[in-house]
């Protein structure tokens, strides 16, 4: 079945956080959004159909996650995916990935103690770690926008190891994005080795955010920590097929925890303190769809994100061959190099939003080291694409560089 990008969806009206909302991120209603890592396309048809088909049946009541059917699809999707192995005894149901990372955060680190985090990070992160009384360590990722990856596009970021070694030491955990949220980098198997070589020197607990981890716009698949379980056993993997399968709404996530004793915990604090024994039915029925019938839609979905990244390359090399971009691994994020323009992140946002009637974050939302850089969701149809592009050159030509 082939499935069509380019329709346009009026996401107006829906209390859609991106379009509904901009003002809250911008200051200003009606400007175009790149915005909120969500996308602006329906999700396959087999999920509607499914969604469609329990809704007319009007049972919304309580409902089970711990069962073959959900579970299993779930294994096979990693088996299938990322050629991991995932016992099913290992998957517990969350509402969301951010609330599993911030249980698995109390449940493996105490007040005061380090957790280390890639910067430029994820914005959620630096809360989620100081909002439990912890102490958000940084890693500064060291752009290299020279060195062309063997196996892939180009790495322009990469990992300052003997820093992170150091860091490492005052930690007693890792939050890890993988693939990485801004930057797009997908981890190659030997910078995940040296990872996970790191974490196990100083005994660190990895909590792997693999939201983004479907989106591969490079040749290859990401490599779920999941799969380094013989080499290491302090993982755990905080996951959603939301992201990929633009369903974010249904509300449904999962967790794959290998270690017994972390699961009972996790499973003690979710039924008997905050109480989410029931998960969400259309949730449910949508993670299961999507896993099980929907994996021609993922591979047409990643071609044509890199179809985006493209225009945006093209488009900037023609137009702006000083504001430096390329393509990045992984994700429909765009994390686009601006430092050369030379104006304050102010100036730029200012132009942006009050000439180019236009939304791109700016960088430094996603941390110090992120000064300097826009990253623009581009999970969207080529048309908004591209007249999102021509809004970004009225903004940044009445700077009068």
């Amino acid at each position: 079945m082939g499935y069509d990008f380019d329709k346009i969806q009026n996401r107006y009206g829906t209390y859609c956080t991106q379009w509904d909302f901009i003002q809250d991120r911008f200051g200003k209603s009606g400007i175009l959004p790149f915005s909120i890592s969500d996308t602006d396309f329906l999700p396959p048809e087999e999920v509607l159909n499914v969604v469609t088909e329990v809704a007319a049946r009007g049972q919304f009541g309580y409902t089970r996650w711990n069962h073959h059917d959900f579970k299993g699809s779930i294994a096979s999707w990693f088996e299938r995916r990322y050629n991991a192995s995932v016992d099913e005894d290992w998957i517990l149901y969350s509402p969301s990935v951010m609330y599993s990372v911030s249980l698995l955060i109390r449940l493996l680190t105490d007040p005061g103690d380090g957790v280390l985090c890639f910067d430029p990070m994820y914005d959620s992160f630096p809360g989620v770690v100081e909002g439990n009384d912890r102490t958000l360590v940084r890693s500064i990722l060291l752009p290299n926008l020279e060195h062309a990856s063997v196996d892939c596009l180009h790495k322009t970021f990469e990992i300052d190891f003997e820093q992170l070694d150091k860091l490492a030491a005052s930690c007693k955990a890792m939050l890890l994005c993988s693939p990485h949220n801004p930057t797009g980098r997908m981890w190659t198997k030997e910078e995940l080795n040296r990872i996970i070589d790191i974490c196990r020197s100083h005994n660190l607990w990895i909590i792997s955010d693999e939201i983004h981890a479907d989106i591969s716009l490079c040749g290859r698949r990401n490599i779920s920590v999941i799969s380094k379980l013989k080499e290491y056993e302090r993982v755990v993997v905080a996951t959603s097929p939301t992201k990929t399968f633009n369903t974010p709404g249904l509300i449904g996530s999962y967790v794959v925890v290998p270690s017994s004793k972390v699961r009972e915990a996790f499973l003690n604090k979710t039924r008997h303190v905050d109480f989410l024994n029931s998960c969400s039915t259309l949730g449910l029925y949508a993670t299961m769809a999507a896993y099980n019938k929907c994996e021609v839609y993922v591979d047409d979905l990643c071609s044509y994100i890199l179809g985006n990244m493209q225009v945006i390359k093209s488009f900037l090399s023609d137009r702006y061959p000083n504001i430096k971009f390329e393509i990045p691994e992984a994700t429909y994020l765009a994390w686009i190099d601006v430092s050369s323009l030379e104006v304050s992140s102010k100036q730029l946002q200012d132009a942006l939003v009050n000439i180019g009637n236009v939304g791109i974050m700016p960088g430094e939302t996603y941390g110090n080291s992120g000064a300097g850089y826009l990253r623009m969701c581009v999970g969207c149809p080529r048309e908004k694409l591209n007249d999102g592009l021509r809004r970004f050159a009225k903004g940044i030509d009445s700077l009068s560089l």
